[in-house]
């Protein structure tokens, strides 16, 4: 192995865990016993590939792919996994992330644990009815709470009102 091969070998590494957006912690949804449980079949009998992956292994989607990031209709966001009202639509708001974010959500609706991955503690954030992985928190947001729930739209189903 050479330098130049090493450093390539690195830099794809790299790309592929930053810009992929695989987490690299755990590897399974949030821990814990919760309502509404299936098993491992079941869960990827019930959602797209896509959804299994962000909702029960953490991965991220690709930030601007979700239709969701530009609904701005009035309704409720649900878990894509188990159906739970998780954000209204007033406290949605673009934060040009390429993800929909939004500053607050139902109360009851969300837990959180640490996420060690990608070499920074953050603030994951789950549905608390089923466990599944929606994104994570960050306190860059808006007033009046000054957070932003950065979620994978692919973890969301849209209700109109």
């Amino acid at each position: 192995m050479n330098r130049r091969n090493l450093l390539g070998g690195t830099a794809i590494a790299a790309f592929g865990a930053f810009f992929g957006l695989r987490s690299m912690g755990s590897t399974q949804a949030a821990e814990g016993e919760f309502p509404y449980q299936l098993s491992d079949e079941e869960w990827r009998a019930k959602l797209s590939p896509s959804a299994y992956d962000v909702l029960r292994h953490e991965g991220t989607e690709r930030p601007f792919t979700s239709p969701l990031n530009d609904e701005k209709r009035t309704g409720t966001f649900v878990c894509a996994g188990c159906a739970q009202p998780l954000f209204a639509s007033e406290t949605k708001y673009d934060s040009r992330t390429g993800w929909p974010s939004f500053y607050t959500f139902i109360e009851g609706a969300i837990g959180t644990s640490v996420d060690q991955s990608l070499f920074m503690t953050r603030t994951e954030v789950h549905c608390s009815n089923c466990g599944g992985h929606q994104g994570h928190v960050f306190e860059d947001g808006p007033q009046p709470t000054g957070l932003r729930y950065c979620i994978n739209g692919v973890s969301l189903d849209f209700v109109p009102a």
